[in-house]
């Protein structure tokens, strides 16, 4: 607050863990400054983190931060557009959940601050972010930008603690688990143990020592043992017991969720539990084109239709979407934030039809609400596909089960944890123990290389990146 005051800039990073009160924080400092009619923009890196601040929008979207981002990147903001404009008035920023994105989308949004705000005043151009304050926030123990066939280096070098731009941040810290002020004494000591463990699973100092990678035993009050059953039923009925009688219950899906760490795994689940349904499916079929961008000494014969449609990347849906009124879906993209629907809002089928689905949201401040949510034109960011291709499909995916890395800024009450194959990446672990909102809404099914259940997982955690905090 000194430093808006004062109006000479400055880059803050506050460091918490869930349930020590970021949020609160954002609220605050947004309320005091916006009491006094200055602007505040609450941005985050994720589409659901964005929906707990008070006008929050994700950063590429606000920002114009370029998708495929470089070192040499800078965001696509005019000196004479409304948005430099804005950013001109703008008393403060505050940037959430900012360890999920890459050190080149910080920098190259430095860069264009530091142009547009040169003409305002020339120091500006020496001053990082152009002498705006900036307030980022996050976790180091979760998980940090996701690379391609990356390397333990390579992750480390992506993450806002090896940028420039971090010898500029002042840390601050939250170190008092909020959560614990409220409930029975009874609760609080489980409560404690609890958090606790979770927070040495992310500091890695479970069954030290632990350079990289680590086997941890998990506890047996969160395990599923049940050998005699198939593995993927075991893990489904600890999170949706009796899931066909219990359809048509509006709030049997939410605040709940099965949690595997790849995508492959999500939609075996996905799969196997749509087939225990009971109820008319409906199949829509994308219809997927190469981008007229591509130019004209481009060969599309190359490319059949059947080829396009085989394709498989995240963050667009499949070419085959099987889907059945009254399972849970996720949103794909960010389609109108504001109200409440971005990349990872969960919603339930109500109706099917030929060109609209019309779904109620379960998840988030504005889980109750209908909408409807149409077709649309997808062209997937991936740089492995050597050619730009645009998919028309519902942007929609069933989300019985998601990956750990898109429960990334998401609360659960109920969480079932499938390791089918164990986490390969800093944090995995520790975000995906830490979705649930109690101990008692955890399950864990952890399996061996022989497909059997075991007491032991693999825990990943990058020391280096927690090191000097």
């Amino acid at each position: 607050m000194d430093a808006v005051n004062r109006g000479k800039g400055g880059v803050f990073f506050l460091y918490g863990y869930g349930g020590t009160g970021k949020t609160f924080v954002w609220k605050t400092l947004a309320a005091a400054i916006r009491s006094k009619r200055e602007i505040v923009l609450n941005v985050a890196s994720s589409g659901i983190a964005a929906l707990l601040l008070e006008g929050g929008l994700t950063a590429h979207s606000r920002f114009a931060i370029p998708i495929n981002i470089t070192e040499t990147s800078f965001c696509c903001i005019r000196p004479d557009s409304d948005l430099a404009g804005l950013i001109r008035q703008t008393k403060l920023i505050i940037w959430d959940e900012a360890l999920m994105v890459h050190k080149h989308s910080f920098e190259a949004l430095d860069r264009t601050f530091r142009d547009n705000l040169r003409s305002s005043n020339p120091n500006n151009m020496n001053e990082p972010f152009g002498g705006k304050v900036v307030v980022f926030g996050g976790d180091f123990r979760q998980v940090l930008p996701v690379l391609l066939n990356a390397s333990r280096q390579d992750v480390v070098m992506a993450s806002l603690k090896s940028s420039y731009l971090w010898h500029h941040c002042k840390l601050l810290k939250l170190t008092k688990n909020m959560r614990l002020t409220v409930g029975e004494s009874t609760d609080l000591e489980e409560i404690r143990q609890f958090a606790e463990w979770i927070l040495d699973i992310g500091n890695g100092t479970v069954n030290e020592p632990n350079d990289g990678e680590a086997t941890i035993e998990l506890p047996d009050d969160i395990l599923i043992k049940d050998e005699g059953r198939k593995p993927i039923d075991s893990i489904v009925d600890s999170v949706y017991p009796d899931i066909s009688s219990n359809m048509s219950d509006p709030s049997f899906f939410q605040d709940k969720a099965i949690l595997a760490p790849t995508h492959e795994v999500v939609d075996i689940i996905n799969e196997h539990v749509m087939s225990k349904i009971a109820g008319e499916e409906k199949v829509y079929l994308s219809a997927n084109s190469i981008c007229e961008d591509e130019g004209s000494d481009f060969n599309e014969k190359l490319y059949t239709q059947d080829f396009l449609n085989s394709i498989k990347v995240s963050g667009i849906p499949h070419h085959r979407l099987v889907l059945k009124v009254g399972v849970p879906v996720m949103l794909l993209r960010n389609i109108d934030q504001p109200g409440g629907l971005c990349n990872g809002t969960r919603l339930k089928i109500r109706k099917l039809g030929e060109h609209v689905i019309e779904a109620q949201i379960i998840s988030g401040s504005n889980a109750g609400k209908i909408t409807f949510i149409p077709r649309m034109k997808l062209i997937p960011s991936d740089r492995r596909i050597p050619f730009r291709f645009q998919r028309r499909q519902f942007p929609l995916s069933v989300c019985f089960a998601m990956t750990i890395n898109k429960s990334q800024g998401q609360s659960l009450a109920q969480v079932g944890l499938y390791l089918k194959n164990p986490v390969f990446s800093h944090g995995q672990l520790y975000v995906a123990l830490s979705r649930v909102k109690s101990k008692k809404g955890l399950k864990v099914l952890s399996l061996d290389g022989d497909g059997k259940p075991t007491n032991t997982t693999k825990n990943v955690v990058f020391k280096e990146v927690l090191s000097n905090l």
